[in-house]
């Protein structure tokens, strides 16, 4: 038979082990799936987005979240793409998820940073395009002295193209599976 010290110590020992399964340490991986797309061109601070687990979230050997169960993010940080330069950013930060008994669980995470491509290889093809270009129709039409103005009009041509297609967007696409990390312990309440 137990004598009331070892009682006492059953005792917080069961309601230490529960504690430690309804909590989500600093430092553990949760991946979700995003629900729909997230463009730099259109997002905004605060924006609110939706994501589901893509497996169940399992605290000492405890599933607190199933796979599937809803999860809620937000746009922490946005910058539209420039036409010729800086490529469109985004960043995205896990909130809260769904726990299986229909509680809700809010987390502070780690942001998850898209960047659209660079400028620079699309804009070198469309300005080198347009002065070479100019040049051989220059060229044709004028000799030497319009193959030089052809070069000339043909840049100024491919650069305004690239201004006017030269746009480079960050964008999350829906469906993306997408891995997060806490950065603070969060405790099941």
């Amino acid at each position: 038979m137990l004598s009331r010290v070892g009682k006492v110590i059953v005792c917080v020992l069961i309601l230490a082990l529960t504690m430690l399964a309804q909590t989500i340490p600093a430092g553990t991986h949760i991946t979700v799936r995003t629900d729909s797309q997230i463009n730099s061109a259109t997002a905004h601070v605060g924006q609110s987005l939706s994501a589901n687990l893509t497996k169940n979230l399992v605290i000492n050997g405890k599933t607190i979240a199933k796979a599937g169960a809803p999860a809620k993010g937000k746009v922490t940080y946005v910058k539209a793409s420039g036409r010729l330069h800086d490529p469109g950013e985004v960043t995205i930060r896990l909130t809260s998820i769904q726990l299986a008994d229909g509680r809700t669980l809010h987390l502070s995470t780690n942001g998850f940073h898209a960047k659209g491509k660079s400028h620079t290889k699309s804009n070198v093809t469309k300005i080198g395009g347009g002065a070479a270009a100019g040049a051989l129709i220059g060229g044709v039409a004028g000799g030497g002295k319009g193959a030089l103005i052809g070069t000339a009009v043909g840049a100024g041509a491919g650069t305004g193209v690239a201004a006017a297609t030269g746009k480079e967007e960050a964008v999350i696409h829906s469906e993306t599976a997408i891995t997060f990390t806490t950065t603070t312990t969060a405790k099941v309440k």
